[in-house]
């Protein structure tokens, strides 16, 4: 693995760690802890839904939260993988990009605090539910609202540095994060970012390291295969079907429709 070091401002060691060492820990926790998880607690791979409790307010809560988080997530995806020349190759110009980003972002973020925020609501006001709740999701919870929360600052508030001068993710979060799959993390591209987004990707790093040991590993049990499963067939019943052919005195009758059994096809 090679560490880029070219900056104006001097590496530290607490850079290197942070910036070029903890992100592959964080991915060895995450694929260590899923693979222990699967193999030791594959009753625990759960949610441990609490719709039993209350529905009313989940039934809203959940899918804002998840189509927001599913949003948001796709728009981590473009933001730090498709390369700023590219999207300039193809026509996209930086002030149209921000905009998007801006407001589409902005958007997502907004419905993902509010989902986010009647889940901890219903979580903690319903007795029920919040006896259900124990130390573990308290703590993620926790950590999950304080990455989403400052991921809403860094979007609005990180595009100027404490100096004053224009901040693009794209040229410093994006090429680092790029940087890491080559094992080249570019330190120097990292420490040009605003604290917002630095103190925003250390907090999501350690959300990415908890996954294997909360509930939000049931995020690796998406039912993707929905999709592609046949349709479920249902069959109705004529009324003869459904009267009993059961006779007094008889202890039980076999399965099957009345010419079946006569012997009848």
């Amino acid at each position: 693995m090679h560490v880029l070091l070219k900056t104006e401002s001097p590496i530290t060691g607490l850079d290197i760690f942070v910036w070029g060492v903890f992100p592959y820990v964080v991915a060895a926790v995450l694929i260590g802890g899923t693979i222990w998880r699967a193999r030791y607690d594959k009753f625990g791979w759960t949610t441990r839904s609490s719709q039993l409790y209350e529905s009313k307010l989940l039934r809203i809560a959940s899918p804002v939260f998840h189509f927001a988080m599913l949003a948001v997530f796709m728009g981590h995806v473009v933001g730090l993988l498709i390369p700023k020349a590219l999207t300039d190759w193809i026509g996209i110009s930086q002030e149209m990009y921000h905009a998007g980003a801006l407001y589409g972002g902005g958007l997502a973020g907004v419905a993902l605090v509010f989902g986010l925020v009647l889940l901890l609501w219903r979580r903690f006001s319903n007795k029920a539910v919040s006896r259900a709740t124990t130390v573990n999701d308290t703590l993620m919870y926790v950590l999950m609202a304080t990455v989403i929360g400052l991921g809403l600052v860094a979007t609005l508030t990180g595009d100027h540095t404490p100096a004053g001068d224009h901040h693009n993710y794209r040229e410093t979060v994006s090429v680092w994060f790029r940087s890491l799959f080559v094992l080249q993390p570019d330190l120097a591209a990292m420490k040009s970012a605003t604290w917002q987004f630095q103190t925003h990707v250390v907090l999501g790093l350690l959300l990415i390291a908890a996954v294997p040991f909360t509930r939000l590993i049931h995020a690796f049990s998406a039912p993707v295969h929905y999709l592609f499963r046949p349709y479920i067939v249902y069959r109705s019943h004529s009324p003869r079907d459904h009267a009993s052919t059961t006779t007094k005195g008889r202890g039980w009758d076999p399965v099957g429709t009345p010419d079946n059994h006569r012997g009848r096809p």
